[in-house]
Parts: structure tokens; C-alpha cells; sequence
């Protein structure tokens, strides 16, 4: 795939299009790899971004208890 590079203020960078950017998921940021002579483009991927103002938010309403035990009376924890 060709694109051009375009001028961007006193820089130059290139557009990806909208079914490049939703293929690959790609949102605010990307991660630059050189490699060479290569440029590597990979999307960065947050799965766990917010979890800790979540958990703050849970503990604060008093939503943070545990769904099961955590040993079992069953268990022996000598095993």
C-alpha cells in the first residue's frame, strides 16, 4: 500500500484510513517499532485502563466484597 506523507505544521506524517484504523483497532496511540528499515506501527492495547478508579469507586460504595470464599471448607490448605 502507497500513501503520501503530508505536511503537518513544521512536521510531516501520514493518514491512515478509517478501515485501517477499525482492522486493527488502532484508537488514540500507536507504538513506533524500527526495525531494520522498517517502520512498525502496532496499536496499544489498555484492557485493565480505569480499572483502578473502578475499584476506587466499588471499595468507596462499599461494593468491593468478595463473591465466594477464599478457601473452601473442604480445602486443606497443608496440600
Amino acid at each position: 500500500m502507497e500513501i503520501s506523507v503530508i505536511q503537518i505544521g513544521n512536521s510531516k506524517g501520514f493518514r491512515l484510513s478509517k478501515e485501517i484504523l477499525n482492522r486493527y483497532n488502532i484508537k488514540d496511540k500507536i507504538e513506533l517499532i524500527l526495525e531494520k528499515g522498517y517502520f512498525i506501527l502496532k496499536p496499544l492495547s489498555q484492557p485493565r485502563k480505569g480499572w483502578e478508579n473502578a475499584f476506587k469507586l466499588m471499595h468507596k460504595e462499599q461494593d468491593d466484597h468478595l463473591l465466594m470464599d477464599d478457601v473452601f471448607k473442604d480445602e486443606n490448605s497443608a496440600e
